[in-house]
């Protein structure tokens, strides 16, 4: 493998790096990356039926395992290289990985990201170095805006995961955990361009030739599943994982983990945001979507998993805190904690005293009230009341919507989608 420049020959050409390279990529970042822990944890190990190692990659100083890839390439750039500067097209974690590694090595560093990306991922980037330049309404515009940069200006562009040493370094995350805890099975790696998955891949089989190796993609985003297993599935939707919401894999990575995973799962939203809110709940630890796509898969896929030493990454911690607090009650709304129920009533005075008596007997909690009696399909004189409450769990919730049916009132739960 060629280790003096990112990505020396196109996707479709270059040699698959091996084992070799991802400890080449090892020692070159030691001491400027965290080796973050690999822990068991014992509850999730008796939730899902699996002994349960996560890796804590979101201990990153940028939150993310991105960090890695982007430093090992930079550690390869020859010195013209350096003084010239790099660009990427990233509105995630890779941007923040590459601008505080590059501003820490003397290393100009451009990032293009689209003008829709949060303010709050523009300011990341800049406050560890990046100068961010804003263009196009999407991923794709940005990316070609990028490659146009590069030439125009004679920089170096770092792709985010489609590059053999960017993929080396972030195998660095399986070294780790095969040398922390060398009776691990299986990983459950999640993938979205392929980088991390390649990576990990590479080093895994280098090391344990018979170990099992799952990729896991969101639902919504099977791009990495079309074009390995030849399906058509969509691709596109509002996804939580958008750390791995990619529409197009990397052409160099699909070849990697042609020859390296065993299978590829997919995951939906609600799987996703369950294992979040389970990793916070239990581990106490905040992870983005992604990160909680591993343990998403095993938690659906038990028989798979039931048994072995599964290693599970957590690959970063990057989420809005807002879309984090909407997450965190969803699941509580799952659980039955959290209910809206919708009650019809008479409009007539003493109506809603009655219900809440209900409420009351049963200690269920009322955390808000509406009513409607113009926009509905009742009679005049009937009204639809939705109350928000709080109960101790669903078992609590159906005594009480069993007692209310029970004394004739017509009632149902507000569903998530």
């Amino acid at each position: 493998m060629n280790q003096n420049s990112t990505c020396p020959a196109a996707p479709d050409q270059a040699p698959i790096f091996t084992l070799d390279d991802v400890q080449a990529a090892a020692a070159r970042i030691k001491g400027a990356v965290v080796h973050t822990p690999t822990l068991r944890s014992q509850t999730l190990s008796e939730i899902t039926g699996a002994n349960i190692w996560l890796k804590f990659e979101n201990h990153q100083f940028t939150a993310a395992y991105k960090e890695r890839g982007a430093l090992n390439a930079l550690l390869l750039l020859s010195e013209e290289q350096r003084q010239r500067g790099v660009i990427a097209a990233s509105a995630g974690n890779h941007s923040q990985g590459l601008s505080y590694h590059g501003t820490r090595l003397g290393v100009p560093v451009t990032i293009v990201m689209p003008r829709t990306t949060p303010h709050v991922k523009i300011m990341q980037t800049e406050r560890v170095g990046g100068n961010v330049v804003l263009e196009g309404e999407n991923f794709d515009q940005a990316y070609a805006h990028a490659r146009k940069l590069e030439t125009e200006l004679g920089l170096t562009f770092i792709h985010p995961f489609d590059d053999p040493m960017v993929a080396a370094g972030q195998g660095t995350v399986a070294l780790e955990m095969l040398a922390d805890v060398p009776e691990l099975d299986m990983l459950a790696i999640p993938i979205g361009g392929g980088g991390l998955a390649s990576g990990m891949g590479v080093a895994a089989r280098g090391i344990n030739p018979d170990i099992g190796l799952i990729g896991v993609e969101a639902e919504l985003f099977p791009s990495m599943y079309n074009k390995l297993k030849g399906t058509n599935l969509p691709c596109g939707g509002d996804t939580l994982a958008e750390g791995i919401a990619v529409f197009e894999p990397g052409q160099y990575t699909s070849r990697v983990l042609g020859t390296v995973l065993d299978d590829l799962m997919l995951v939906d939203e609600a799987a996703i945001e369950t294992a979040l809110a389970l990793l916070l709940q239990i581990e106490k630890t905040v992870v983005e979507g992604a990160g909680a796509a591993g343990l998403a898969a095993v938690m659906h896929n038990r028989s798979v998993f039931a048994g072995k030493n599964v290693g599970i990454v957590l690959c970063g911690g990057n989420i809005d805190t807002r879309l984090l607090a909407n997450v965190l009650l969803r699941d509580l709304a799952r659980q039955g904690r959290l209910a809206r129920l919708r009650i019809f009533l008479q409009d007539r005075p003493g109506s809603l005293y009655k219900v809440m008596h209900e409420f009351n007997a049963h200690n269920v909690n009322i955390i808000e009230i509406s009513h409607q009696r113009i926009f509905t399909t009742l009679p005049a004189k009937g009204l639809v009341t939705d109350i928000e409450c709080e109960a101790r769990d669903r078992a609590q919730l159906d005594s009480l919507i069993h007692a209310l049916r029970a004394k004739g009132y017509a009632i149902s739960q507000v569903e998530l989608d």
